[in-house]
């Protein structure tokens, strides 16, 4: 496993991640022992960030492509996170209300029929 790969793994961006696990991360190293017993930096970076992508995404509210939509590509720290969620600037506002979470309350045509055939006591 690359260290990349074992840094998406932990929650991590992979730049902030120590030298050391850059160039000392192998297949003996396991991303479930560094999750069960976490040092220090790996503690400060899920804590402090700079947050990969997905992590900055969820925090937010909203997609990773609706975030690459209407932000640039740069990590964020959860200082800038929480300074979003309290500007609440236009774009934020408008992809959480369109976002997946709002999508995924969407009734699915399979399960409106699902829903009318119960009602009619079809089902």
């Amino acid at each position: 496993m690359k260290p990349a790969t074992a840094a998406k793994k932990l929650g991590v961006h992979p730049d902030a991640t120590p030298d050391e696990f850059r160039a000392g991360w192998s297949r003996a190293t396991s991303s479930d022992a560094l999750q069960a017993d976490p040092p220090e930096w790996l503690r400060e970076l899920r804590r402090n960030g700079p947050h990969p992508r997905q992590v900055v995404a969820d925090r937010l509210g909203v997609s990773i492509s609706g975030l690459a939509s209407c932000r640039d590509h740069r990590a964020l720290t959860t200082a800038q996170i929480a300074a979003l969620k309290e500007e609440q600037p236009e774009w934020l506002r408008r992809e959480r209300n369109t976002g997946p979470r709002r999508s995924a309350r969407r009734p699915t045509a399979g399960r409106a029929v699902r829903e009318a055939s119960r009602r009619s006591g079809r089902g």
